[in-house]
């Protein structure tokens, strides 16, 4: 699929509501906004929240930076099917996780950057790298393999 994101800016992408965007609902929305939305992958920013379903003693969990990565992935596709094609939702699924490495666990309060860089996207598998970074330093990296349920 080849979509045009150039009218697009950064301004607009971070004035959406990624409620909209997305199948999860509260309490299990691990995105705040997106940040830049393209044919190669996507940013979000997100700040943790202590009442946040994966905040545990003040830091945000690994499983919590996996489904985040995941729903950067998520907030991505709902953007380009409301905005761009005009579809309806679609739901996504983890197929699978390869070489996933948490470095740290952010703290409540602060602010993590999640760009997913796609390799491949075929048949509604799409293949990417994510990166996390907080204050700057990678605190974790994943491969993961999201495969789109057709509506």
């Amino acid at each position: 699929m080849t979509v045009d994101f150039t009218k697009y800016d950064s301004d607009f992408l971070r004035g959406l509501d990624v409620h909209d965007l997305i199948p999860q609902q509260e309490p299990f929305v691990m995105v705040g906004r997106l940040v830049s939305a393209s044919q190669s992958g996507a940013v979000t920013e997100t700040t943790i929240a202590k009442d946040n379903f994966f905040a545990d003693d003040g830091r945000f969990s690994a499983p919590g930076l996996l489904e985040n990565m995941a729903q950067t992935h998520a907030v991505r596709l709902g953007f380009i099917n409301k905005y761009i094609l005009g579809k309806e939702m679609q739901v996504g699924f983890i197929g699978a996780i390869r070489n996933a490495d948490v470095f740290a666990l952010p703290s409540v309060g602060e602010t993590i950057r999640t760009e997913a860089v796609i390799r491949e996207e075929v048949f509604g598998v799409i293949l990417s790298d994510v990166t996390i970074t907080c204050g700057g330093r990678q605190i974790a990296r994943a491969e993961l393999k999201i495969a789109m349920k057709d509506n």
